[in-house]
């Protein structure tokens, strides 16, 4: 059998990375290499070139709802939808080392993880400056390398925190302690 090519919407540590792999675990899929192509669009469109086997992507949020960056995407292709399952999404608030709560001034990540956290924002951080970023892992490697400012906080998985040096302030930050997205596993 050979090697599938599995393109998911995120960067490493994404939790489109988290969905790929555990489909992966559930389907004894072994032989895989993931493409990390940030974007949904990216991913359908890959899909369409035969870059890629298979696609996953988020389309709808307990909390946050509908990933409307999905729903334009898929207009736009046509594919065939394999299989939808969910994971539960645990978001953590990440900063650089040695930043204080007092420090930051904007909370940066992609819109979905902003609105799962819309309350716990506006609760604990209600002056600060709202940024959307392309991927919650996306926004946890450019805090790391100097592309976000070192006041800047992000909402990410907890695992891009040992990925990219940063430090989790606070844990299970999502309004919604139960929080869950469904993936789409999409093939040409």
């Amino acid at each position: 059998m050979e090697e599938k090519i599995i393109g998911v919407s995120g960067a490493i540590g994404s939790f489109s990375e988290q969905a790929a792999k555990e489909y992966c675990r559930n389907k004894k899929i072994e032989d895989y290499k993931l493409e990390y192509l940030i974007s949904v669009e990216n991913v359908l469109s890959a899909l369409k070139k035969e870059k890629i086997n298979l696609g996953i992507f988020p389309i709808e949020n307990s909390n946050g709802g509908i990933v409307i960056e999905s729903v334009y995407a898929m207009s736009r292709y046509i594919f065939n939808i394999q299989e939808l399952f969910e994971i539960p999404v645990i978001h953590c608030l990440l900063v650089k080392p040695g930043i204080k709560k007092e420090d930051i001034k904007t909370i940066a990540s992609h819109d979905q993880a902003i609105k799962q956290c819309k309350m716990y924002i506006k609760r604990s951080w209600p002056s600060a400056a709202i940024e959307q970023r392309d991927d919650t892992a996306k926004a946890a490697k450019d805090l790391s390398e100097g592309v976000l400012t070192d006041d800047t906080a992000v909402l990410a998985p907890e695992s891009c925190a040992k990925l990219y040096n940063l430090e989790i302030l606070e844990k299970g930050v999502q309004d919604l302690k139960f929080n869950f997205t469904s993936f789409l596993v999409v093939t040409k």
